[in-house]
């Protein structure tokens, strides 16, 4: 044995199968000389009665010199007890954030992770988990492993994606083949919170002990914090007129209407159902929404479109595609950007409108909960899941919000019926209410 020097390593020669040389001052310290002629530097100590190897890298990466200092450090963490080849072995086995993903995904799409209320998430709400992973997430973090992700690296991450770092244009199988991945605010935000969820689902795996992404501050998106006032009401009213003036946007313009008059998702309206329609309950009873089944009280100007509509379709769909097929319409993004851009109202989207009718609704003095219902908020879900027969108030309310609405599209003076918002004609409406009820089980007795 020889002491490891810089020439001592320069000089050493290169047999027919590799070897070790070892270090005379240091013991368990070696030189690896490969037969073509590479050199590593290594330790060799005994752990759980295990003689065990662990190297310390290249030389011309280290020198003898860094080696040994190298070597001393490990060989005295051996000496308390520590296992450097394990931890090592354990590392490269450490799973990274691309695979994770890919877990993650798999079971995304066979309903395995559950969404809101426990239930599995909707097929549209998956697509778009996929979309943001293959499209932000494995991009920025894929080769990461997953228990180095800290939330400096995760707050760096939302930055570059509010930047517009991940920002491309891709092929798609919509929007004419090809669409416009976006950065910005909303979309940080949104994928912050999708990659808290697929942490969580590592936690559960048992990968890492805690969530890195919790407590992060998300940048708030603007647009879900924009509603209409009155005047801009009146002005989305004008624009409706003016666009009706070409037959190709009727569809576009009666969605936009309805979602206005009734707080509904966008989703909700376009792929509305004849069998999901009660008119005589005056209300949408959705057997699959964002929150599950849900029963959403409509308005009198809502019912009597749909009333109108009913004698002329017979289609699965209230608002059916232009083709003749039973699918519901498709050409709202493409025809509310057209009808939008370039508009007092540009950027608007069809969540402004939902977000204006609560505004509206909390303007007019109903409280929480009913808006809550109205919408079918979570909270309301004790109201909007399990009711049959809809209450006056909520009667009063749906009713009120509509005819409002639907006075500021048309640009008049809203003109309350039989209803008011005095909680005497409240009691008096619910009375009435009750007795029509009643009544056919009288005649019927």
């Amino acid at each position: 044995m020889v002491k490891l020097t810089k020439r001592v390593v320069d000089t050493a020669v290169a047999e027919s199968k590799d070897y070790v040389l070892w270090d005379d001052e240091l013991p368990g310290f070696g030189l690896r000389i490969f037969p073509t002629g590479k050199r590593s530097y290594l330790i060799q100590y005994r752990a759980d009665g295990r003689s065990r190897r662990y190297t310390i890298g290249l030389h011309g990466v280290w020198t003898p010199e860094s080696a040994r200092r190298e070597a001393k450090a490990q060989l005295g963490r051996v000496a308390q007890g520590d296992d450097p080849a394990e931890e090592r072995a354990e590392l490269n086995k450490a799973i990274s954030m691309k695979e994770l993903c890919e877990l993650y995904m798999n079971d995304l799409r066979n309903g395995l992770i559950l969404g809101k209320g426990g239930r599995p998430k909707k097929q549209s709400t998956v697509d778009i988990d996929l979309g943001r992973i293959e499209r932000h997430v494995i991009p920025l973090l894929g080769s990461r492993r997953v228990k180095d992700v800290t939330k400096a690296i995760l707050t760096k991450v939302m930055r570059d994606i509010m930047a517009g770092k991940t920002r491309a244009f891709i092929k798609t199988n919509k929007l004419r083949g090809r669409a416009n991945v976006r950065g910005g605010p909303g979309t940080a935000a949104r994928t912050l919170g999708l990659i808290g969820g697929i942490l969580t689902y590592a936690v559960d795996l048992g990968v890492i002990d805690s969530n890195p992404a919790h407590g992060i501050k998300r940048p708030k998106d603007n647009v879900r914090s924009r509603r209409l006032n009155d005047g801009e009401y009146r002005i989305l009213g004008r624009m409706l007129n003016t666009a009706a003036q070409n037959e190709r946007y009727g569809e576009t313009i009666q969605i936009i209407r309805q979602i206005a008059m009734t707080g509904c998702r966008r989703g909700e309206i376009i792929n509305l159902k004849w069998c999901d329609v009660d008119l005589d309950g005056s209300c949408l009873r959705l057997s699959d929404s964002k929150e599950g089944r849900s029963v959403r009280p409509i308005g009198l100007p809502v019912v009597e479109f749909l009333e109108s509509r009913d004698n002329d379709e017979n289609g699965t769909f209230v608002f059916p595609g232009p083709r003749g097929e039973d699918t519901a319409f498709g050409g709202l993004p493409n025809q509310w950007n057209e009808i939008f851009v370039g508009s007092p109202l540009e950027g608007v989207t069809p969540h402004v409108l939902r977000h204006s009718f609560a505004s509206i609704g909390n303007d007019l003095g109903f409280t929480e909960v009913t808006i809550a219902a109205l919408m079918g908020h979570a909270k309301g879900t004790v109201t909007s899941k399990y009711i049959h027969v809809l209450d006056a108030t909520l009667i009063v309310a749906a009713d009120t919000l509509a005819g409002y609405i639907a006075a500021l599209l048309e640009g008049t003076v809203f003109k309350q019926r039989a209803y008011s918002l005095d909680r005497n004609s409240r009691k008096t409406a619910l009375q009435e209410f009750l007795l029509r009820q009643q009544a056919p089980e009288k005649m019927a007795a």
